[in-house]
C-alpha cells in the first residue's frame, strides 16, 4: 500500500497529511490522488469511512496556487455537518502550505460568510442552498474556480438538490477539473457527469471494503410494539461506550431521545429542524462523552465522522439499502471491531434481504433480549466491578466498616447487598412513541431515482425525513411500560464483561 510521500506532494502536505496521523493512503486514496494531481476528472464511487475526503482533499490543496487570490477550489456538500467535516479537514491539509479555505451553509449567519469570503479564501465548501444565496448577492465569484469536488453526489440527488448543481456548474470555468464522488450511479447522476464532465476516470471501491469485516452484523425481527423495550435492554446488555441510534423521521428521534432521557439514559437527539447552535452542541457533548446515545436522522448524521462510536442501533430500517452501509460506517473505524443491530418487523423481511444483497454481507439474526438477560448483563457487571476493585486493592480504606459490618451480618448477606446496590434495576415508567409505518416493496424507478425537481426540498438539510406532519405515518402513539430501564436522569448505563 502506498504512502503520502509516494505522489510526489510539496513537503509542506505531506508534513500536514503525516501529522494528522495518515501515514498509508487508503484504496481510493491510493487510486485518485495520483490521477487528481494530474488534473483529470473523476468519477469516485466510494462511501463514508473509505477515506475519500482525503483523495479529493490532498490533491486539491497540493494543486492551489496560494499567490493567487481568487477561489480555485469548490466542494459541494449535501449537509451541512458534512460541509463541515470536508472543510475542518481541508483545513488541516492546507496549513501548513498556507491554503485559506472556508465553510459556507444554511442556518449560519450570513453576514459572517460575507465577512469570511472577503478574506480571499482559497477553496471554498458549500451546501447547494446557500452557495446559490452567495453567488445571487455576488458574495462569492467562480469565474477563477479550477477544481469542482461534488461530494455524495447521490446524496444531493435525493435531496433534490441536481438542478442548482447544474445552475453552479455552468457558472464555473468550462476547463476545470471535476471530480464527483457518490456511493451509488443512478441514470441522473450519469447524465450529470456526461454533460459535466470530460472523459472521466471511474474509480470504485467494492462494497466489500465498504462494509468492514470488524462490524458485526445482527438482526431482530419483532413487533413495533416491541422494539423500545428491546433497544433499551440492548444497551444494558451491550453497555456501548458510544452509540448511534438511527430513526427514520424526525419526530421519531425526538420521541426517542425523550423516551431514552426518560428512563434514565444519557442521551439527546439530532436532526435537520434543530438550529446550527443546537446540533454543534449535541454533537459537541457526544464526542467529548458528556452523552453515551445520540439518536439521530440519515441526513443528520450523513458525514460525521465521530471516533470511538462502538455501536450503531438501526431502530428504524432506512429508506433505501445504500443508507444501511452509511449507517453501520459510523462504528468501527480505526481498526476497531463495532457492532450494528438493525430491528425489522416481519413485513419489512424484504427490505432486509436487499440490505443483505448491497453490503453483501449477511447479518446473524438474534432473538430480542429478555427481560432477565438484561438484569443478568447487570449483575455480571456488579461482580466485574467488584473484582476490579478488590484486584487494585483500593480498598483499604473501607475496611475498618466492613468489618463493623460482619459482626451483625455473614458476608454472603453482605455481598449480595452490595451487588444489588450496584446492579441497576428494571425501569417501568410508561414511556409513548408514534408508530411508525413499515417500509413498503416497490419497483425501482427508471430514471434511479431523484426528480432533480427543487419545489419540495429547497432548504439544505431536507430529505425524506418527514417531522412533525410530514411524511410519519404509522397511527398513534404507543405507551411502553416494561423493560429493563434505570432509574434516574442522565445516568450512565454500567459496563460489564460481555461488550457485545
Amino acid at each position: 500500500m502506498a504512502t503520502f510521500y509516494d505522489f510526489n506532494l510539496s513537503e509542506q502536505v505531506v508534513q500536514a497529511v503525516t501529522g494528522m496521523g495518515f501515514d498509508q493512503a487508503t484504496p481510493i486514496q491510493e487510486a485518485t490522488i495520483p490521477k487528481a494531481l494530474k488534473g483529470m476528472d473523476i468519477i469516485g464511487q466510494a462511501q463514508t469511512g473509505t477515506g475519500k475526503t482525503g483523495a479529493f482533499g490532498v490533491p486539491l490543496v497540493e494543486r492551489i496556487n496560494i499567490d493567487k487570490r481568487e477561489v480555485q477550489g469548490l466542494v459541494i456538500a449535501p449537509t451541512r455537518e458534512l460541509a463541515n467535516q470536508v472543510a475542518e479537514s481541508l483545513i488541516k491539509f492546507g496549513r501548513k502550505k498556507g491554503v485559506r479555505t472556508v465553510v459556507v451553509y444554511g442556518g449560519q449567519d450570513m453576514r459572517k460568510q460575507i465577512r469570511d469570503l472577503k478574506q480571499n479564501p482559497h477553496i471554498v465548501v458549500a451546501t447547494p442552498g446557500r452557495l446559490m444565496d452567495h453567488m445571487r448577492r455576488k458574495t462569492i465569484l467562480l469565474d477563477q474556480v479550477d477544481t469542482v469536488v461534488l461530494d455524495e453526489a447521490d446524496e444531493m440527488l435525493n435531496m433534490g438538490f441536481i438542478e442548482d448543481i447544474e445552475t453552479i456548474l455552468k457558472e464555473t470555468p468550462s476547463e476545470r477539473q471535476t471530480l464527483l464522488f457518490s456511493a451509488t450511479m443512478p441514470k441522473r447522476i450519469e447524465k450529470l457527469a456526461t454533460t459535466f464532465m470530460d472523459s472521466p476516470e471511474v474509480i470504485a471501491v467494492k462494497s466489500k471494503e465498504v462494509t468492514m469485516e470488524n462490524i458485526e452484523q445482527q438482526y431482530i425481527e419483532l413487533y413495533e410494539r416491541e422494539k423500545f423495550d428491546a433497544l433499551t435492554r440492548l444497551i444494558d446488555i451491550q453497555v456501548p461506550d458510544l452509540a448511534i441510534v438511527f430513526g427514520r423521521t424526525k419526530r421519531r428521534v425526538d420521541e426517542l431521545s425523550e423516551a431514552l432521557i426518560k428512563r434514565g439514559y444519557r442521551a439527546e437527539g439530532i436532526h435537520g429542524d434543530l438550529n446550527q447552535a443546537k446540533r454543534d452542541s449535541v454533537l459537541r457533548k457526544f464526542k467529548t462523552g458528556l452523552i453515551d446515545v445520540l439518536v439521530a436522522t440519515d441526513v443528520a448524521a450523513r458525514g460525521l465522522d465521530i471516533s470511538g462510536v462502538s455501536h450503531v442501533y438501526n431502530f428504524d430500517l432506512p429508506q433505501d439499502p445504500e443508507s444501511y452501509v452509511h449507517r453501520i460506517g459510523r462504528t468501527g473505524r480505526a481498526g476497531r471491531s463495532g457492532i450494528a443491530v438493525t430491528f425489522g418487523t416481519p413485513r419489512e423481511r424484504d427490505h432486509i434481504k436487499a440490505i443483505e444483497r448491497v453490503s453483501k454481507k449477511k447479518m446473524v439474526r438474534h432473538s430480542a433480549p429478555t427481560l432477565e438477560q438484561a438484569i443478568e448483563g447487570q449483575q455480571k457487571l456488579a461482580i466485574e466491578q467488584l473484582r476490579e476493585v478488590t484486584e487494585k486493592d483500593s480498598a483499604e480504606f473501607y475496611r475498618d466498616a466492613a468489618e463493623e459490618l460482619l459482626k451483625d451480618a455473614d458476608a454472603t448477606t453482605i455481598l449480595s447487598a452490595a451487588l444489588k446496590l450496584l446492579t441497576k434495576e428494571p425501569d417501568s415508567t410508561p414511556v409513548r412513541l408514534t408508530d411508525e409505518a413499515p417500509l413498503r416493496s416497490k419497483k425501482p424507478r427508471r430514471d434511479g431515482g431523484g426528480s432533480g425537481g427543487r419545489s419540495r426540498y429547497r432548504q439544505d438539510d431536507r430529505r425524506r425525513q418527514g417531522g412533525r406532519g410530514g411524511d410519519n405515518r404509522g397511527g398513534g402513539r404507543r405507551e411502553y411500560r416494561g423493560g429493563s430501564q434505570s432509574q434516574g436522569q442522565g445516568r450512565k448505563p454500567k459496563k460489564h464483561a460481555y461488550n457485545k
